[in-house]
């Protein structure tokens, strides 16, 4: 069987023209029965309790947007992960900085910090690298390794290395640069006595294994006809 077709709805009081109904208020009163339901009520119309307004599921985005574009902080949804450490490297482990101010010298490893970064030094009086953070994606780990039992790395953490930031204040031409100066050059006498704490307990350790020292002193660098893959270290 051919289903039934639907009947248009019609309108009970159709326009003459527009805005203009064929009934008057009146007229629609008596056509749709609103007496009868203000009768059967006592002479008023019945009220209902209207129900709580439920949340929208979801806001719809606007359609228009605005013509200038307003810059809105992106929402960070992953979780943190603490950083994975290398097997290969534990504390002791001589490594070979691959990128940066120091690329191709030998150093420490300490200890890794919060951030995933690694804490090294050189020493500071064998090669002149600090105490300083490395990514591990930028070191080769090697099998040597120095005894670091006697250093105490527990004050070293992630504000340690943080910089402080002053308030700019407007400063002539010449200021400027003397004040750069100054910021470059100057070292908290601090962080120098924690250098030198850490480099002391290091050289000990060091110096007692023969050859160790110049071995951390030179410079990592590949010759003609040496293939990094083929290397062992």
């Amino acid at each position: 069987m051919a289903p039934k077709q639907r009947t248009p709805h019609a309108c009970r009081n159709p326009d003459l023209i527009r805005g203009v109904g064929k009934y008057t208020r009146s007229q629609m009163y008596h056509k749709r029965g609103l007496w009868a339901i203000k009768a059967k009520n006592g002479g008023k119309f019945p009220i209902h309790e209207k129900k709580p307004a439920e949340a929208p599921a979801a806001v719809k985005p606007p359609k228009f947007y605005p013509a200038d574009d307003v810059k809105k902080p992106l929402v960070n949804k992953r979780k943190a992960r603490p950083t994975k450490l290398r097997a290969i490297i534990t504390p002791g482990t001589v490594l070979i900085i691959l990128a940066g101010r120091f690329k191709g010298k030998r150093v420490v490893f300490l200890k890794q910090l919060t951030s995933g970064l690694l804490l090294v030094t050189g020493p500071f009086k064998i090669n002149g690298v600090p105490l300083r953070r490395v990514n591990q994606s930028y070191v080769i780990a090697t099998s040597t390794k120095v005894d670091i039992n006697g250093v105490n790395c527990e004050k070293f953490d992630d504000k340690y290395f943080s910089k402080k930031v002053e308030k700019k204040t407007k400063k002539g031409e010449g200021e400027f640069f003397e004040a750069e100066k100054e910021e470059k050059n100057q070292l908290p006498q601090e962080k120098k006595d924690d250098q030198k704490t850490v480099d002391a307990a290091l050289l000990k350790a060091i110096e007692a294994v023969p050859e160790l020292k110049s071995y951390l002193g030179a410079r990592f660098s590949l010759k003609a006809g040496m293939k990094p893959h083929e290397l062992v270290f």
